[in-house]
């Protein structure tokens, strides 16, 4: 009867994806249609919207539609741009600066609004007409903003490891957006030193040089744009509030300052709720019906006897990893982040922790993973978006992309090796 179960399972997921259903509905319908092998309709029906409604019942997620909404906020409120003209004179006469200032800007960003479809709208619309005016090949200018905006993912605040944290059990938030910033970094150096690879091939041309003086000018403009950085983790860190009412300051900080930038308008308040509305009902949709699936593979043991598969695999623990990670890679190529972290994080976190790695270690290198599949077709938000902004083709960035995936994949590979990266800000605050 389990394996009947899990066959259920498996085929109705995989067929109504390729049906072209919505990932949400295949999740929550399959989840349904595999309790009716061993319960009736009516209690099967009941006890999908009573997993739906438990998996919601969390304060935690409560921060994912204040951070979005400040991401709007953000994208619309003149922020952005005052942290890409930061990003433009820390590259000073840097030959092709123009990629640098993409990837420095993402990471800017990323640390304050958490969002990497946002980083790659706002930085790729406003850098896209500079670089198409100064000879840059359109497609490498879209690769560039398509994978650095990953590191919005990884650099807190981030609303998939406030998700991470909730598909865990409760580990703590603190301590995972503590873990993001160094593996963030490490993401972008990498990214920086593939795209200086195209820089030398393309001869591209060299940025305007700064003054000591500008420098100083376009950091003060950004100051108070990056001082959220520090009021959302520093409050956090030092307990002064939790994650969530940190999401609510963020709101408010990022309204008052739009409003002083002089770049929002009243009028718009109304359209930025309603997208950021869009944006919540979609993901929190994935989360109900995500732990939807995560109780129906749990009750028929899946979770259990794949970890007793993989541990009985092999006694090397790198083997154990290498699986998980090339699993976790297939899957980012057909599944939306937000679902895969909530499904098989309950499916792979006990293996790890048999073989001695630390959740918050695995974690980063969960979502790390997965971002990269948000960067490949056939469902990679950040590529459509990327592709769109840019107003080029699928076919032509793909090929530009390769470069940036095989570098992806070696930081992937640093993160899975040295778990330090991940570990080291959390020891330092004692978090671990």
């Amino acid at each position: 009867m389990e394996w009947m179960s899990i066959l259920i399972l498996v085929l109705s997921f995989v067929t109504l994806l390729l049906l072209g259903v919505p990932v949400a509905w295949s999740l929550g319908i399959s989840s349904f249609l595999t309790l009716l092998v061993t319960i009736p309709v009516l209690p099967a029906s009941t006890t999908i919207a009573q997993r739906m409604a438990t998996g919601l019942d969390s304060f935690s997620l409560l921060a994912i539609p204040f951070f979005i909404l400040a991401g709007e906020i953000m994208n619309r409120g003149g922020i952005a741009g005052r942290l890409i003209d930061f990003a433009k004179a820390l590259t000073g006469k840097l030959p092709g600066g123009l990629l640098y200032v993409n990837v420095i800007a993402a990471m800017l960003f990323g640390a304050i609004a958490g969002s990497a479809a946002a980083a790659a709208s706002a930085i790729g619309g406003i850098l896209g007409e500079r670089m198409d005016k100064e000879g840059y090949p359109k497609e490498l200018g879209a690769a560039v903003n398509i994978t650095s905006s990953t590191t919005g993912l990884i650099i807190p605040p981030s609303n998939i490891l406030i998700v991470y944290s909730l598909a865990s059990g409760g580990i703590s938030i603190a301590a995972l957006f503590l873990a993001g910033y160094l593996p963030g970094l490490l993401v972008g150096l990498i990214l920086m030193l593939t795209a200086s690879i195209f820089i030398k091939k393309n001869k591209l041309p060299p940025g305007l040089a700064v003054t000591w003086k500008e420098l100083f000018t376009k950091l003060w403009r950004a100051l108070p744009s990056l001082f959220l950085l520090f009021v959302v983790i520093g409050g956090i860190v030092g307990g002064v509030f939790t994650a969530t009412e940190a999401s609510a300051i963020a709101v408010v900080y990022t309204l008052v300052l739009s409003f002083a930038y002089r770049e929002l308008k009243w009028r718009e308040i109304p359209g930025i709720l309603l997208r950021s509305s869009e944006t919540t009902a979609v993901v929190l949709l994935l989360i109900g019906t995500s732990m939807s699936m995560s109780w129906a593979m749990s009750s028929e043991n899946v979770p259990q006897m794949i970890s007793d598969f993989m541990v009985g695999l092999s006694d090397n623990k790198w083997v154990i990893l290498i699986v998980i990670n090339l699993i976790l890679l297939a899957v980012g190529i057909f599944m939306d982040i937000t679902p895969a972290v909530l499904i098989f994080t309950p499916i792979f976190l006990p293996v790890v922790t048999k073989i001695g790695i630390d959740p918050i270690h695995f974690g980063i290198m969960m979502v790390f993973n997965l971002c990269i599949g948000l960067c490949t077709p056939p469902v990679g938000s950040l590529l459509f978006v990327g592709v769109t902004i840019a107003k080029t083709s699928l076919t032509k960035v793909l090929r530009p992309m390769v470069p940036f995936f095989v570098a992806m994949i070696i930081a992937l590979a640093l993160l899975m090796v040295f778990p330090e990266i991940s570990l080291f800000l959390p020891r330092l605050f004692d978090l671990v």
